[in-house]
């Protein structure tokens, strides 16, 4: 594969994760009534669901730029995680943040193949 490709395909998937959050987060800092509701069922106040979408924000930019993008799947992987436990406890389903929390790391695998030689003690 051409170092091109490499590069295209890079930054389509970084750029489909980063869409995802983004357009959860703009979800949060701009919730209606109708999104506050569902949000207070789950045991959430306005202020809460707003800074959830400020973290995604954070979160996403850090995992954007390959400098941060490591720590960016960190916290992006842990506010899953989150949203795994929320949906659990409050008996919805889980597929969706699943199916999320899975792309993300088979894009962060293929992003940082660091993380793998990391996690599997090849690096040393």
């Amino acid at each position: 594969m051409s170092e091109k490709t490499t590069k295209i395909i890079y930054w389509s998937l970084t750029g489909f994760i980063a869409f995802v959050f983004v357009g959860s987060a703009m979800g949060k800092l701009t919730a209606d009534a109708k999104a506050l509701e569902m949000a207070a069922s789950m045991g959430l106040d306005a202020n809460t669901y707003k800074m959830l979408g400020f973290i995604e924000i954070i979160s996403v930019l850090l995992f954007i730029f390959p400098r941060t993008g490591i720590l960016g799947t960190i916290l992006l992987v842990a506010y899953m995680g989150g949203a795994i436990a929320t949906h659990l406890e409050n008996g919805q389903s889980i597929i969706a943040p699943c199916v999320i929390q899975t792309i993300l790391i088979l894009v962060s695998i293929y992003r940082f193949p660091e993380l793998v030689q990391r996690i599997l003690n090849k690096g040393k």
